[in-house]
């Protein structure tokens, strides 16, 4: 398969995925994964996808507003499964006193090893290499 084609499908499954997490819509976001998920928050031990939704939805419900980007720093395709590294920087506001929020800057490194699944490209794994917040 050519690389420049999965790079067209997974952009575009990264632009869904970035208007889930801005409208904090979990169950959006999470279609990306696949059942046999394995993710690896920064300086954690691994999660499934169960684990990782249940965190997700938590961590959604505390949160008012969120703003992200990514860009791509590198990718390769063998044996089937795309890895990707990618930057992320998401805005955070969160809720502080009454009418005041607080504002919170994260910038990852995070590694995606997609594979085709039932006709879609799916994570299969997702690993946060590098989390800095400010």
């Amino acid at each position: 398969m050519e690389t420049d084609l999965i790079i067209v499908a997974i952009n575009e499954l990264h632009q869904r995925a970035n208007q889930a997490l801005e409208n904090k819509d979990a169950t959006a976001y999470m279609t990306m994964f696949d059942d046999t998920l394995n993710f690896t928050p920064f300086e954690k031990p691994a999660i499934n996808k169960r684990d990782f939704t249940i965190d997700l939805k938590k961590y959604f419900s505390g949160i008012k507003e969120i703003h992200t980007s990514h860009y791509r720093i590198k990718s390769s395709v063998e044996d089937d499964i795309f890895t990707e590294k990618i930057a992320r920087k998401s805005v955070i506001l969160k809720p502080k006193l009454l009418v005041f929020t607080k504002k919170q800057t994260i910038q990852t490194e995070e590694i995606y090893h997609w594979k085709i699944s039932k006709g879609e490209w799916k994570v299969i794994a997702l690993e946060i290499v590098l989390e800095e917040k400010y």
